[in-house]
């Protein structure tokens, strides 16, 4: 298979996965780019950022329209983390390869073992007021974590904006793409020096097939329900984590 068709492939699953979940595209473009499309872990992290900026930018203008952006609360939790992601680019470009892809797959396995938890409540429960102290330290937890491993953190934040926050599925899928974007540049900011050997015929379809992507898992999401994508997604980060703490080495 060509690599401009892997290349598509892979982002439109990205794509629907952010479109459908207000994340986890990023945790799937990483092992994507290394293990289908040769990128080096240092590589693929800041493509990975450059490709999940661009799809949820895109993306969130469709879920602003619905209502499902909180732009205060959205704002006030990147904030936070503009900071820690920003200093967790300066540390990725310093980590040995092997650090990295553990690091990464033992986040995408936490991250599947929470999805496959059940989790008390309803999805639609009421809103609870937005306590400025717990949102700043969500963020910036989200923040360094998205500067270190290169993911726009949405697998971990739609679930901060639900559970810490105590905003509505719709409503954290939406502002969680605001804070992915505004994480995911900041990170860029400091990763300028990695940039320089990318492969850009590779990241432009990619991402633009992750553009398009999300509007059909946009809606998707609507007639699906949320519990049964985020288990298969889930299942999914499972073979992910496996294949990057157990497979050939990169």
């Amino acid at each position: 298979m060509s690599v401009l068709l892997l290349a598509l492939l892979s982002g439109a699953v990205i794509g629907v996965a952010l479109g459908a979940l207000g994340g986890g595209g990023s945790v799937l473009a990483v092992p994507a780019l290394i293990y289908l499309l040769g990128f080096t872990p240092v590589a693929a992290t800041t493509a990975s950022l450059v490709i999940v900026a661009v799809t949820t930018a895109a993306a969130l203008p469709a879920h602003a329209r619905d209502g499902h952006v909180r732009w205060r609360t959205g704002l006030l939790f990147a904030a936070a983390g503009i900071g820690p992601a920003m200093l967790g680019g300066l540390v990725a470009a310093r980590l040995p390869a092997a650090v990295l892809t553990a690091a990464f797959a033992l986040v995408a396995l936490v991250a599947a073992v929470r999805m496959l938890r059940p989790r008390p409540g309803s999805p639609d429960a009421a809103v609870r007021a937005v306590r400025p102290g717990r949102a700043a330290a969500a963020g910036a937890g989200l923040g360094a974590v998205t500067g270190v491993l290169g993911v726009g953190g949405g697998f971990l934040a739609v679930p901060a904006l639900v559970g810490v926050l105590g905003l509505r599925m719709r409503a954290a899928v939406g502002t969680s793409l605001l804070v992915i974007t505004l994480n995911s540049v900041a990170a860029l900011a400091l990763r300028a020096g990695t940039a320089d050997g990318l492969d850009w015929a590779v990241i432009g379809p990619f991402a633009g097939a992750a553009v398009l992507g999300a509007w059909d898992g946009k809606r998707l999401a609507t007639k699906v329900s949320g519990q049964a994508l985020q288990r298969i997604f889930a299942l999914v980060l499972l073979g992910v984590a496996g294949l990057m703490l157990f497979g050939p080495a990169v």
